[in-house]
C-alpha cells in the first residue's frame, strides 16, 4: 500500500495542473483579445516614444534659422533680409522657410527688396495652437499681423501653393493694404481630389493623434521621396533641394497635424471663396507651370485668370509645380512692376459675364481685359 501513495499524490497534482489548463482555455476568448489589445497598447506606446525623439532629434539637428516674434500669443518664425519695397513669401504645405534659400530665390529678391518669409502655423517653428481652426483666412489675419509688427507697408504678398490660398484670403479681405500678389501654382477652384482622402486622416482629433504619434511619420518618409519627385516633375528634383531639404522637419508628429488640417481645409475653403476673386482690383499676376502634376493648371490659374479681369497670367513651359526653383526671372518681373507702380491698383474692369459657363479648358486668350503670357524657363538648373 505505501508503495501505492505516492502514486496518487502524483495523480492529485497532475488533476489540478489539467483543471488549470482547463481554465485557462475556458477563459480564453476573453484572455486573448486583452493580450492582444495590451500588446498593441505597448506597441504604440513604444512607436509613440520613439517618434518623439526623432522629431526633436530633427529639431537639434535642424534648429531655427530666424527669428520669433511673438503675435497674439503665437509664436511666429520668420526671415527679414535685404533692403527696398516690402515683399512677404508665403511657402506651401510641407514646406519650411529654408525652401526659399535652397531655391535660390531668396538670394535673388534680397538684391532688391526687403524680404520677409514667414513660417506658416504648424510648419517648421511657428507655433500652431490647437483652440483655433487655422483656415486661411485665420492664417492670413495672422500674416498680416505680422507684416504690421514689422512695419511692412503695402508688401507684395508672393504665395505658393497653399501660401498662394493664404495670400488670396488676405488680399480678399485687405487688399487696399498690399502693393499686390504674386500667386504660384494655387489652388483656387473646388475639384475631387485623391489626397485627401489619403493625407488628411492625421488631422482629425483623437483618431488623428494616434496615427500622427505612430503610423504616419514612417509612411511618410516612405513615399516623401516620390511625392517629391511629382511635385518637381517634368523636371528632375534639383540635388541642393535633395541635399539640403530638412524632411525630418516637416514629418515630425506635430507638423504632420499642420500638413494634413490644410489637404481637409482645401476643397471646401475653395467653394466658399471661388466667387469672390472677382472682386480683388490690386495688381495681381498668377504664375504657373503648364506640366504641374499636382494642381491642374487649366481648372486653376487659367480658371482665376478669367475672373480677375486685370490679372496677368504666366505659364511656364515644361515645368511642373515647384516653379520658384526655376523661375526667378518671371517671379522678380513680377514683383518689380507692382513695386514700380507703388502698389496703384489698375482701373477696374468688368468681368466677362458668361465666365462660368466656359469651358475649363478654353484658350485664356478669349477672356477679356486679361493678358496671357507664355515665358521661357529661369532660375535654378
Amino acid at each position: 500500500m505505501s508503495r501505492l501513495q505516492p502514486r496518487a499524490r502524483h495523480t492529485r497534482r497532475s488533476g489540478s495542473v489539467a483543471n488549470k489548463l482547463q481554465g485557462l482555455v475556458a477563459r480564453a476568448p476573453t484572455t486573448m483579445p486583452t493580450l492582444i489589445a495590451a500588446g498593441a497598447a505597448l506597441a504604440g506606446a513604444g512607436a509613440a516614444i520613439l517618434n518623439y525623439r526623432r522629431g526633436r532629434a530633427a529639431e537639434r539637428a535642424h534648429p531655427p534659422i530666424g527669428r520669433f516674434i511673438d503675435v497674439d500669443g503665437i509664436a511666429v518664425h520668420y526671415v527679414d533680409q535685404g533692403e527696398g519695397p516690402p515683399v512677404v513669401l508665403l511657402h506651401g504645405n510641407g514646406a519650411v522657410l529654408q525652401d526659399w534659400f535652397i531655391s535660390g530665390l531668396m538670394d535673388r529678391l534680397t538684391r532688391r527688396f526687403r524680404v520677409v518669409a514667414i513660417e506658416r502655423p504648424g510648419f517648421g517653428y511657428t507655433a500652431r495652437p490647437r483652440g483655433q481652426l487655422w483656415t486661411p483666412a485665420a492664417q492670413a489675419a495672422l500674416m498680416r499681423n505680422v507684416a504690421s509688427r514689422l512695419g511692412l507697408q503695402r508688401p507684395v504678398v508672393v504665395g505658393h501653393s497653399w501660401g498662394a490660398i493664404v495670400a488670396a484670403a488676405w488680399a480678399l479681405e485687405h487688399q487696399d493694404e498690399l502693393g499686390g500678389l504674386v500667386l504660384m501654382s494655387g489652388y483656387y477652384f473646388p475639384t475631387p481630389r485623391r489626397d485627401v482622402l489619403i493625407f488628411a486622416p492625421p488631422g482629425i482629433p483623437v483618431i488623428g493623434d494616434v496615427l500622427r504619434y505612430t503610423i504616419s511619420p514612417p509612411l511618410s518618409r516612405l513615399i516623401a521621396p516620390k511625392l517629391i519627385e511629382t511635385m518637381f516633375a517634368p523636371s528632375a528634383v534639383p540635388q541642393r533641394f535633395a541635399r539640403e531639404f530638412p524632411l525630418e522637419l516637416p514629418t515630425r508628429p506635430w507638423a504632420l497635424r499642420a500638413s494634413a488640417e490644410e489637404v481637409a481645409f482645401m476643397i471646401p475653403w475653395a467653394a466658399a471663396q471661388q466667387d469672390r476673386y472677382r472682386d480683388l482690383q490690386l495688381p495681381v499676376t498668377i504664375l504657373a507651370g503648364s506640366a504641374d502634376k499636382v494642381i491642374t493648371t487649366d481648372r486653376q490659374s487659367l480658371r482665376l485668370h478669367r475672373q480677375i479681369a486685370h490679372s496677368e497670367l504666366r505659364l511656364l513651359p515644361g515645368l511642373g509645380h515647384m516653379i520658384h526653383y526655376f523661375a526667378h526671372d518671371e517671379i522678380v518681373e513680377a514683383i518689380e512692376a507692382m513695386a514700380a507702380r507703388g502698389g496703384v491698383r489698375p482701373p477696374a474692369q468688368p468681368s466677362p459675364g458668361a465666365d462660368e459657363d466656359r469651358a475649363v479648358g478654353e484658350s485664356a486668350a478669349s477672356g477679356a481685359g486679361n493678358e496671357l503670357r507664355m515665358e521661357p524657363r529661369g532660375g535654378l538648373r
